[in-house]
């Protein structure tokens, strides 16, 4: 899912959370570790039980906490989805977007900006200036369709 290494990216989200005023400790390591490791979107349950096991005495509280300063961060982001937006994944890099796959929960990054003419018929047909977007693809992963062939 990322294509940086894991203990570069690892590193740089430990030094922006330091120069932001939050404290790096074992607890936010481990926890940012399970984010950038995952190949899918987490909820912030499954996020605390992958890094208790690291760190036994990890607090779901403490996970919140993390999440919320690496979303301000724009360190991660949230998978909105029909059932709300509780899972995180990290954010996007320059302008990507993402595959989601329906059933295992997979998440590929793709990048493409081939959507200038859809843009430019809303904009004629609404009248609105798009400035911005965000692509969130549902699907099936080569793995899950095949399983269901």
């Amino acid at each position: 899912m990322n294509t940086l290494p894991l203990e570069t990216t690892l590193t740089d989200w430990l030094n922006r959370l330091q120069e932001s005023g939050y404290r790096s400790t074992d607890r936010c390591e481990a926890i940012a570790r399970v984010i950038l490791s995952s190949q899918r979107a987490l909820d912030p349950v499954e996020i605390f039980d992958a890094a208790r096991a690291e760190i036994p005495g990890l607090g779901l509280v403490t996970v919140y906490r993390t999440l919320q300063k690496l979303e301000e961060l724009g360190l991660i982001q949230r998978l909105h989805q029909e059932e709300g937006c509780r899972r995180v994944l990290p954010a996007v890099k320059g302008h990507q977007h993402f595959l989601v796959c329906s059933s295992c929960g997979m998440v590929r990054y793709f990048e493409g900006d081939n959507l200038a003419p859809l843009f430019e018929e809303i904009t004629r047909q609404t009248g609105f200036a798009i400035q911005n977007h965000w692509l969130q693809l549902f699907g099936l992963c080569p793995a899950c369709r095949a399983a269901s062939a």
